[in-house]
């Protein structure tokens, strides 16, 4: 496992370059690629917040509401004894986290806006409790430390929400913002507040539009996320010989993650193999890999509260076919054709049809009677963020620079139980897009390259 795992990281940089033959390997990096310094006193993942930008999304939310009041609460931990539980029993919810990157529960957010140019803010902790802690480990409470890793000047206890909120609202005109959505729908003063007869509107779809477009600290995190899931892959495909369950290829993949810092899995991991490679959200993983199958895997790590999708289709023997290379050599020009297209102002919905009209003309007898785009059964691609479907971009919405899409054509032939998706993350850039999972191998010579390394590093 050792060796995987040095050839999954080496082999991140020295596949960028897509048809070059594989280089030697150099030395081994000096630590995991989702590594940091942990902060003993934040809970959670313990990151430190990057208050600049926090403080730049608080500012430009005010700006747009002019004059109002912000209500923003956190998640709550989940019951272990009645919830089925996976990776961690708390994640943020993610409009609080963007607003303050903090990953404690139980807390608000108050947001009071007088003005464009006139921002108060107030966070509201619960107060820590030590005999508590000695089951969920350290807690943020209201004091000077929270001051000093939130870069909220002004914290307070959450019992004095209440006051605090009724005499904002008696001194300021405005409406009063709250997300709703699953995430609130059993908080107690939200439901107050949503039936208080006042002016209440839902948050989300000013928070959301302000998430399309990633600032710099978000970048930072999707690009470390992408090359975590990078790994993975490279170990999986490395590991990969028939015979394997999909389980166990599942196994490796997620262990390269979490080797290299990932804080979750994005989503549940897709390992399908033989007919399995046809269905679109397979993840049962429980089949045994066979000679000769193509194993779809879409699978991705969280880093930081942002998710990466990747997805690449490789022949579990490491050599494809004839036929099994005509139809990866389609879907691979297909996504060919959508990225050298891409460029702000277009819409993913045209995007998609270039896609489409692509696959359509260049298909033959490829996929039979039918053009192969009959077989291409899903989208082309969607946004990715702190969700591994983001908010933004959807259907005649245009892209702008920052956004981060994903390009994902297949084609699914269930008689042949054949199927092939490559799916990669893509920044928008000014002039056209940028390859963010290009780590991973996307031609058939470089994926067999790699994969018949893997099999020399283990003999």
């Amino acid at each position: 496992m050792r060796t995987l795992a040095l050839l999954a990281c080496v082999a991140v940089g020295a596949l960028r370059a897509q048809s070059r033959p594989a280089p030697a390997a150099p030395a081994p990096p000096a630590g995991p690629i989702g590594q940091w310094t942990p902060v003993p006193q934040l809970p959670g993942m313990g990151r430190l917040v990057d208050t600049a930008a926090t403080a730049a999304r608080r500012r430009a939310l005010l700006q747009r509401i002019g004059h109002g009041t912000v209500v923003i609460p956190a998640a709550h931990e989940r019951d272990v004894e009645k919830d089925y539980i996976q990776d961690n029993d708390f994640r943020q919810n993610n409009t609080f986290f963007y607003f303050t990157e903090l990953e404690t529960q139980d807390a608000w957010l108050l947001l009071t806006a007088r003005g464009p140019d006139s921002l108060e803010t107030v966070l509201f902790l619960p107060p820590r409790a030590p005999a508590q802690e000695r089951w969920t480990g350290l807690r943020l409470g209201p004091d000077s430390v929270a001051v000093r890793l939130s870069g909220i000047p002004t914290i307070l206890p959450t019992d004095s929400l209440e006051r605090r909120l009724r005499a904002t609202r008696l001194g300021l005109r405005g409406p009063v913002y709250v997300p709703l959505d699953v995430t609130t729908r059993d908080e107690r003063r939200v439901i107050d507040l949503v039936f208080g007869g006042q002016d209440v509107r839902n948050l989300r779809q000013l928070a959301d539009s302000m998430r399309e477009v990633k600032d710099a600290d978000e970048l930072l995190r999707l690009r470390k996320a992408i090359d975590i899931s990078v790994a993975g892959h490279l170990a999986a495909m490395q590991a990969a010989h028939p015979g394997m369950y999909e389980y166990e290829i599942e196994a490796i993949l997620e262990a390269a993650f979490r080797r290299n810092g990932a804080d979750r899995v994005g989503y549940p991991s897709i390992v399908g193999s033989g007919p399995n490679s046809t269905t679109l959200h397979y993840d049962v993983n429980r089949r045994q890999t066979r000679d000769g199958d193509l194993v779809v895997v879409d699978a991705a790590a969280e880093w930081g509260q942002y998710t990466a999708d990747v997805t690449r289709t490789w022949p579990v023997n490491g050599k494809f076919t004839a036929r099994q290379k005509a139809v990866y050599d389609l879907v691979l020009a297909t996504q060919q054709a959508a990225f050298d297209s891409l460029r702000p102002g277009l819409t993913m919905r045209e995007l998609d049809g270039i896609a489409r009209a692509y696959m359509r003309e260049h298909s033959g007898k490829l996929c039979g009677d039918q053009t192969c785009d009959a077989y291409f059964i899903h989208g082309l691609g969607h946004p990715i963020g702190m969700d591994v479907h983001d908010v933004g971009v959807a259907g005649r919405a245009k892209l702008e620079p920052g956004m981060v899409i994903t390009l994902e054509p297949g084609i699914y032939l269930p008689q042949e139980n054949l199927g092939v998706r490559i799916e990669d993350d893509v920044l928008v850039t000014a002039t056209g897009g940028e390859w963010l999972s290009a780590g991973a191998p996307r031609t058939t010579a470089d994926i067999e390259r790699l994969m018949q390394a893997g099999r020399t590093a283990l003999r």
